[in-house]
């Protein structure tokens, strides 16, 4: 049995960029000081909100090991190798990438040509043969047109002790409770919704891949220790000081958001690459707005 866990807070990394769109690898480094010193239990690098869609290969490589040089070893890491529409071309990816430094990879199901269920299992046991670390099967609806059913992931869980996680960003609580129900030991059911993160905790699930965690990994990672503790005063305080925020980090997609938010809090900018456009003017007005007065809430509530 792979022992990896993935529990608690991990925070999906941003990928900074200079206004030329290059990577800007000084504030990279800014946003993972500050995830690790904030307290979140393990780092992903390029999933969704990293933008590795529009990053070369080279450039996510170079994105790779500058993350795992980084961090140090200090928190376990993720590796978004995302659900490529080639099963082929996956495995390939897979084969020659080198996993030393990180704990584990993240993958989403094929976009785009739309598979079948078994399509999608067929194409997730495909790379359990060949991963030489534990997978976190990602379930983004929203962004691959599949949804990966309760069955299905039930299926592949039982099927090779390689799945060790789903990340679930469907917001679907019945089907997680469904996964909850009758998943083998080793697998657990992690948030990739933040505003649902502590209702899905409350279910039996055991954290979050958060995107609001890049602002405030202390105050969220927190609120899921605590709800993992039983501690639901708590968790609830943090829950409500921050749930308005969440409709400013995504009115203008992700990671446009979380960028915004990040070039309020000094780390970094919130420029992207197209066809994502960087936050309007009137919304970040607006945005730096609910950000003073979620901190505000937030020392009032928990302090």
């Amino acid at each position: 049995m792979i022992s990896t866990n993935f529990s608690g807070t991990g925070v999906a990394l941003v990928t900074p960029f200079t206004m030329t769109g290059a990577v800007d690898y000084p504030a990279l480094e800014r946003v993972i000081e500050h995830c690790i010193t904030g307290g979140v239990d393990y780092l992903v690098s390029l999933g969704t909100t990293g933008e590795a869609i529009t990053l070369s290969r080279e450039e996510c490589l170079e994105v790779f090991a500058f993350t795992k040089k980084i961090n140090n070893g200090r928190i376990p890491l993720m590796a978004g190798l995302f659900g490529h529409n080639d099963t082929a071309a996956l495995q390939q990816r897979i084969r020659d990438f080198d996993f030393s430094g990180f704990d584990g990879m993240l993958s989403s199901s094929p976009a785009y040509n739309k598979p079948t269920q078994e399509g999608i299992y067929r194409h997730y046991m495909k790379i359990a043969e060949l991963a030489p670390v534990p997978i976190v099967i990602y379930n983004v609806p929203g962004r691959t047109s599949s949804k990966i059913e309760p069955e299905t992931i039930l299926r592949l869980a039982h099927a090779s002790d390689k799945f060790i996680a789903v990340k679930d960003a469907t917001g679907d609580l019945v089907a997680a409770a469904k996964i909850i129900k009758d998943k083998p030991s080793h697998f657990q059911v992690l948030s990739g919704d933040d505003p649902t993160c502590l209702p899905m905790i409350s279910i039996g699930g055991t954290g979050v891949i958060s995107v609001i965690g890049n602002l405030l990994p202390g105050p969220y990672s927190q609120m899921v220790r605590s709800a993992r503790n039983g501690d639901f005063s708590t968790a609830q305080a943090i829950h409500l000081a921050t749930i308005n925020l969440h409709h400013w980090l995504y009115l203008e997609g992700n990671p446009v958001g979380i960028k915004a938010a990040l070039e309020i809090a000094g780390i970094c900018t919130r420029h992207t690459r197209l066809p994502l456009v960087p936050y309007s003017d009137n919304a970040f007005i607006e945005m730096k707005k609910e950000i003073e007065a979620t901190l505000e809430a937030l020392k009032a509530g928990v302090a």
